[in-house]
């Protein structure tokens, strides 16, 4: 074992999570919360505020574009520290709000940090870890995202009693507090930045090819109940707005549980065993959705539901790591996959928003539309062998 992998590795882990809660936690769900705030304080109008919404998703995807050659021309540690500092500073430049483009960009740059430390963040720490605990390590790392839903379901809120210029303020501060305490935790990696200026370039095989594909319709399925399961409780059962908090809450404690238990999911069963099952219980719980008004049984999918979003990530990750040798390839299949999910994400973002206006404000369509996505992902991972065998040849032929 290198000397990298005999110390402890909680340092670098912490500074995982640290950047996931800044750049993705924080940075993409702490926004959600503060709509009403922005519209009701005349900030921006409500088109205006979505449009704003959405910036973080475009810039999210540029990150993932981007993250590997930032990494290949400085170190991973230095992008991902100035990373974490974009992000503070963006919020910040949000507590004044002088124009919607000035919004815009610093929303943007937001995303684009997100993308950055999602493609990063892991490749940096895991060659670190034993392998055996690395499903376990990248759950931690992800930790950051589900701290960052659960976080914007309280935080925000006890933040804008004080108001809404403070509550920016604070989001900035802490976010500066987080990039400080992880700032000596990120491993040298003097080797990667040797081997990323070779490309190793090769035929995706088809078992590749399948998890891109099922990551990018995990993207679309979690979408729906992402934007609409809230709005859905509160105005779509007529449960009021206090039973939307509480089943915000319930996907919010999901989410913190998410990481963790799919990356020991992926140390003991194996990836792809975790992925197939975390796909069964999610079509399960949209089933839920689907059939059931009873508030005690939609809490409980809720919760179900909000593993998925970070959860899932973990489990990706050990997918590519079991499919993929050698640091620099799995650091290139992981930033194709990250590419994959924030695109189908971004797109899916707009087409559910399209078709709740299209069909007169029917929830159950879009979490039907998700459920078929996560069906659909299952399906794909069933393909007969003869079939993926095939699709090998014939990518090596188009080659």
């Amino acid at each position: 074992m290198s000397e990298s992998t005999s110390r402890s590795p909680w340092l670098p882990i912490w500074a995982g999570l640290c950047a996931s809660l800044v750049g993705i936690g924080l940075a993409r769900f702490a926004y959600t919360p503060l709509v009403p705030a922005l519209i009701d304080a005349h900030w921006f109008d409500s088109s205006a505020v979505v449009y704003l919404g959405a910036a973080n998703l475009a810039g999210y995807l540029i990150g993932a574009l981007v993250g590997r050659p930032l990494a290949a021309r400085w170190s991973s540690a230095s992008v991902l520290r100035c990373m974490m500092l974009c992000v503070s500073l963006a919020f910040l430049a949000c507590a004044w709000p002088l124009s919607v483009s000035w919004y815009f960009g610093w929303r943007l740059l937001s995303g684009v940090a997100g993308g950055v430390i999602m493609v990063l963040a892991a490749s940096a720490i895991l060659p670190h870890v034993a392998a055996s605990r690395r499903g376990l390590a990248s759950g931690a790392i992800f930790l950051g995202i589900g701290l960052g839903i659960a976080g914007a379901a309280s935080l925000v809120p006890w933040l804008l009693g004080k108001g809404l210029q403070q509550t920016w303020l604070g989001l900035a501060l802490l976010s500066l507090l987080l990039t400080l305490t992880s700032w000596a935790g990120w491993p040298a990696e003097h080797e990667y930045a040797q081997v990323t200026q070779t490309k190793q370039q090769g035929v995706a095989s088809p078992a590749i090819l399948v998890l891109f594909s099922q990551y990018a319709l995990m993207a679309t399925a979690l979408v729906a109940p992402m934007m609409f399961l809230v709005d859905y409780i509160s105005r779509g059962l007529g449960a009021g707005t206090h039973a939307g908090a509480v089943i915000w809450g319930l996907y919010g404690l999901g989410a913190i549980a998410g990481p963790v238990a799919y990356g020991l999911m992926a140390d003991h069963l194996g990836a792809r065993a975790g992925i197939r099952l975390v796909l069964l219980a999610q079509l399960a719980a949209l089933a839920v959705l689907l059939v059931s008004h009873d508030l005690r049984l939609l809490g409980a999918a809720a919760l179900l539901i909000g593993s998925f979003p970070p959860g899932i990530v973990p489990l990706a990750l050990a997918r590519v790591h079991q499919l993929v040798d050698g640091h620099a390839r799995q650091n290139a299949t992981w930033s194709r996959a990250t590419v994959s999910f924030a695109s189908f994400q971004a797109i899916a973002g707009y087409a559910y928003s399209a078709l709740f206006a299209a069909n007169g404000g029917h929830y159950t369509v879009l979490f039907a539309v998700a459920a078929g996505a996560v069906l659909l992902a299952l399906l794909i991972d069933l393909l007969p062998k003869e079939h993926q065998a095939m699709s090998l040849i014939a990518n090596s032929s188009a080659k």
